[in-house]
């Protein structure tokens, strides 16, 4: 059937407030035109990113109510561990509030001056944990992965010639190799698994603990076995067990692939590790069986993790992505092809020639995506990626807007509107106008920054 069917009953509504562009308007130069300091409530269609915002099921909340909340061996945090590995069967499990905190374990022990981490393409927050210890972050996705019109299968790969040249080069101050699936800056693009256990032996070849940044896991498994030779017989299941096998650890937001609002974990296979990493959390986040979680939100995930893999889930998922690019591609609007997982990527820098790189043409669609329709987007281009911690600043590999999908949250209607939204600024694109940034903190400015409008 042509229709895309959501594989699932709605039991509970929250209301969306209707604002006229006028509002909008006023509501933009009150939050100095940057989409984060927006108040949800003044939004129609909350697309800033997948993050925690999804909807939990029925057997979600239900788990909730068994929740433990005992300080130390709570049996919530042995659920949630026991599902964890079903999935990504590593020795040590160590749960965190969200996924940035697992990243600033892990760059606790493996950061630090003079050091350098290479990956497919780091994320904001992994890159800015990594910058705030005083290494440096390296992106080594393959030439395809930076060409938003490529139709290569697997744009998010790491480019392993680059990656063994990068390993001879930095050799000694390289403490750990990174890889994210799927690659959310290169526009939610996934990994093969080829590519993931290339990237595990050229590792181990350099004697390299090598850590998946799983966020978004099961899409990317969705991906391997639709795309990847060979895989189309096998379950989601053996297909994310395979992924983590290749690795010696892993961070994650469990606010992505685990259908959480909150929640994320560090595991790891080496022992000494562990225990360091548990040192920093009883410091930072809370007892090892809690990790700055509540039990109920333990049980939640626990039961998250479980419906992740559901072959129907993850088909309407990716089906409603695929059907907001073929729309948009064929009203002429550039978008990151083939379509990712978790969001639609729009090349704002192509569709907006007339702005250059560094008067941020992703922050002017974002704005003006807001102002016409009430649809919050996030730039990921020069305004998240520019700026050098030596003060500097460039153009980013790309300028997008990303439109990310929330979970089991919006319908096909909303879909449409989206592109209705889109049909109107092809009208009015050339008289986008771009931004200066006014005020800017020195790391992840995209946050908190303020902009102007040229």
């Amino acid at each position: 059937m042509k229709t895309i069917i959501e594989p699932f009953r709605i039991k509970s509504v929250e209301p969306i407030r209707m604002t006229t562009r006028e509002e909008r308007q006023r509501l933009l130069e009150e939050a100095h035109f940057n989409m984060f300091a927006l108040h949800s409530d003044d939004v129609l269609i909350d697309l800033l990113t997948d993050s925690g915002t999804g909807a939990m099921s029925s057997a979600q909340w239900a788990a909730m109510m068994r929740g433990d909340e005992s300080y130390a061996g709570s049996p919530s945090f042995y659920r949630f561990e026991a599902a964890v590995k079903n999935l990504a069967p590593f020795k040590h499990v160590i749960p965190t509030h969200q996924g940035r905190a697992a990243e600033d374990i892990l760059f606790s022990i493996f950061g630090g001056p003079g050091r350098n981490i290479p990956s497919n393409t780091h994320f904001d927050t992994t890159r800015g944990n990594i910058e705030s210890s005083g290494a440096m972050g390296h992106d080594l996705v393959i030439a395809e992965g930076n060409d938003p019109a490529s139709l290569h299968p697997f744009k998010g790969n790491m480019d392993l010639a680059r990656l063994e040249a990068y390993l001879q080069e930095h050799r000694d101050s390289v403490p750990c190799v990174m890889l994210t699936i799927t690659n959310n800056a290169g526009g939610g693009q996934p990994v093969s698994l080829e590519n993931i256990r290339g990237v595990s032996a050229l590792a181990k070849r350099h004697n390299k603990p090598f850590f998946i940044d799983g966020c978004r896991f099961a899409e990317n498994a969705w991906f391997i076995k639709q795309r990847e030779p060979g895989q189309q017989d096998r379950s989601i299941l053996e297909i994310v067990r395979d992924c983590f096998t290749c690795a010696d650890g892993m961070t994650m937001s469990a606010k992505k692939d685990a259908f959480g609002n909150i929640g994320g974990w560090l595991a790891l296979n080496d022992d000494e590790l562990a225990e360091q990493a548990r040192t920093h959390l009883i410091r930072t986040e809370g007892f090892p069986t809690y990790g700055g979680l509540a039990g109920r939100d333990l049980d939640a995930l626990a039961q998250g993790l479980s419906e992740i893999v559901d072959e129907n889930y993850l088909h309407y998922r990716i089906r409603t992505n695929e059907y907001i690019i073929e729309r948009l591609d064929a009203l002429g609007v550039p978008v990151v092809k083939p379509a990712g997982g978790h969001a639609v990527f729009v090349d704002a820098r192509k569709w907006l020639e007339h702005i250059p790189p560094l008067e941020y043409p992703g922050q002017a669609l974002a704005v003006a995506l807001y102002e016409l329709g009430g649809i919050r987007g996030c730039e990921i281009g020069t305004v998240m990626f520019g700026a050098h911690p030596d003060g500097s600043e460039a153009p980013a590999a790309m300028d997008l807007v990303r439109l990310a999908i929330p979970r089991r949250t919006y319908t096909q209607s909303h879909a449409d509107y989206i592109i209705e939204v889109f049909e109107e600024l092809v009208d009015i694109k050339d008289s986008l106008k771009g931004f200066r940034i006014s005020r800017q903190p020195k790391l992840m400015r995209h946050f908190t920054c303020s902009f102007e409008r040229l």
